[in-house]
């Protein structure tokens, strides 16, 4: 129980920082690096799969990287990225944080559901492997959308230099 109680504590606290990133970062311009660096950072976190108690099966890793997928969604749907002021921003919708702490909510209680017959590590792993799911495509769709942003920019900066 009381590795439950922390480890949903600790995901409150970084969905909690995530909002708060995610708010300031839309007053500055996006790039290439500010999109694809986080899920890079976050892949690292894969290494807790050395240790044979964090290790999951196959269909539990399909499992987990499907519903991260259809979490994904969410994040997907209130995010948008357009120009202004010829400049790229991610432009979060209202909805962004209330979208983060359902999903958290999602976890907590899915958690709870499978925390008593899957071991803590088990558990652990799948849902690392659901969080990198969810932010993988979502930021593989926010590039996508920006680079297709950019082309636009430079199509249009160099119709403006002609």
């Amino acid at each position: 129980m009381f590795w439950l109680v922390l480890s949903t504590t600790v995901a409150a606290c970084m969905a909690a920082a995530m909002i708060v990133i995610r708010l300031r970062a839309a007053k500055k311009p996006a790039s290439v690096k500010k999109i694809v660096l986080p899920p890079l950072f976050m892949s690292t976190g894969a290494l807790m799969f050395v240790f044979p108690v964090f290790q999951i099966n196959v269909i539990q890793l399909f499992e987990a990287a499907a519903v991260g997928l259809v979490c994904s969604f969410f994040l997907i749907k209130t995010s948008r990225i357009k120009i202004q002021e010829q400049e790229i921003y991610l432009v979060p919708s209202k909805w962004f944080g209330v979208i983060l702490v359902g999903l958290l909510l999602f976890r907590v209680a899915f958690k709870l559901a499978i925390g008593s017959s899957i071991s803590f590590g088990e558990t652990s792993g799948m849902f690392f492997i659901l969080a990198f799911s969810m932010i993988a495509t979502w930021r593989i769709v926010m590039l996508l959308q920006y680079l297709q942003l950019e082309k636009q920019l430079k199509f249009k900066k160099m119709r403006q230099t002609n």
